[in-house]
């Protein structure tokens, strides 16, 4: 089932096959806006689908020929979009480690957040997050869930300080997934 039903299907070029024999056993859980700050529009699905208009708006510049994905996208309203299939490799991570283990993008799953780390996520968005991740770890050996940060300290923040870690947790406490402890801990 790597196509979730419920989910909006947008196919993202931005992605490849997976390494032989890869276990698929990391959720890694991010933040995006597009511009920073701005909760609507098509501008994060027309950066996963390299059509993002990089004169659009000044922000955009530094995005200039970068191709991206997430397999997912959970808006504002709660609302999920799927843009990779999830046996698939979608390119969310970039440089990053997790548990010894080089270029986290072979074995997890990455889930954006619309959001930008200045304000609060939503309650549809913490329950359409928690529903994911309860139908992912049903398909996929899920062990782990991490934030962008403890994949790769120093150079990504999300899904940042106005993430409730506890309250997510809790609310998937039955999928038997653990968190890394925090960066600096």
């Amino acid at each position: 089932m790597p196509w979730l039903s419920g989910c909006h299907r947008v196919d993202s070029p931005n992605a490849d096959e997976r390494p032989d024999a890869t276990v698929i056993d990391l959720l890694v859980i991010h933040y995006i806006s597009l511009p920073p700050g701005r909760f609507s529009g098509d501008a994060v699905a027309d950066l996963f689908l390299n059509r993002l208009d990089c004169t659009a708006h000044p922000a955009f510049a530094p995005l200039q020929g970068l191709r991206v994905s997430a397999h997912f996208l959970i808006r504002r309203d709660g609302r999920v979009l799927q843009f990779v299939d999830t046996d698939r490799r979608a390119w969310h991570a970039g440089v990053s480690r997790f548990e010894g283990r080089e270029r986290c993008n072979d074995f997890s799953i990455g889930i954006e957040l619309e959001g930008d780390g200045e304000h609060r996520f939503t309650q549809a968005q913490y329950r359409r997050l928690a529903r994911l991740t309860q139908r992912l770890a049903a398909v996929h050996p899920l062990r782990h869930v991490a934030g962008h940060s403890d994949i790769a300290p120093g150079r990504k923040v999300d899904p940042g300080p106005c993430f409730d870690w506890a309250r997510y947790l809790d609310a998937i406490a039955g999928c038997g997934l653990q968190r890394p402890a925090p960066a600096g801990a």
